[in-house]
């Protein structure tokens, strides 16, 4: 059975954002440390504020001994099928950032580290993979057991792993695995302002 993706852009645009989607239905394939880093090296390539690079990536691959640990920060509902991913990764923004001698706060840091969350995962799709972001996990505890540093701001979790075939899907599976849609452009993108502006 081949995958349809049943998501229609309005407007020309490359194929790889439509493709780009979050399934939680994962093969429990163990994603190649080189193939980890090709999507960081995405990552690096994101604009960032006075390029200060505020993203930082914590991972752990299956099969590994730091799996265990970063699958337990996950909440019950995620490590339920987060456990078939082939990568667990934290990400991490630093909330200052050097403007000369001066270490000053950021006031985009968690944008920026967003930017690099896309291409990260963008590039993990041109790979073959996909990535799933969670909000879904102990911050607090993450932040302890990864040694995050003062002055960091912990963003998101991701699941990263080869997606199951639609057709080896169950049926309780395929109802819920298909790429959902998205709100139309006049929702959001407004010429000259919001309604009411006053220009």
């Amino acid at each position: 059975m081949t995958f349809v993706n049943p998501r229609q852009p309005d407007h020309e645009i490359d194929p790889l954002f439509i493709e780009r989607w979050s399934p939680r239905a994962f093969t429990g394939e163990a994603v190649p440390e080189a193939e980890l880093l090709r999507m960081f090296e995405a990552a690096r390539w994101a604009p960032s504020s006075y390029n200060s690079q505020p993203w930082r990536f914590l991972y752990a691959l299956r099969d590994t001994p730091h799996w265990a640990p970063f699958l337990d920060l996950l909440v019950p509902a995620n490590q339920a099928w987060a456990k078939d991913a082939g990568a667990l990764i934290i990400l991490v923004s630093n909330t200052h950032m050097k403007m000369g001698d001066v270490l000053k706060p950021s006031e985009s840091h968690s944008l920026d580290a967003g930017a690099a969350s896309a291409n990260f995962q963008l590039q993990a799709v041109r790979q073959g993979w996909h990535a799933h972001g969670m909000g879904g996990f102990d911050k607090e505890r993450a932040t302890t057991l990864l040694a995050v540093p003062e002055g960091s701001h912990v963003e998101a979790a991701y699941a990263v792993g080869r997606a199951v075939p639609q057709a080896d899907l169950t049926d309780e599976q395929r109802a819920k695995e298909t790429p959902n849609g998205r709100r139309p452009i006049t929702d959001f993108a407004f010429a000259g302002g919001f309604p009411g502006a006053k220009l």
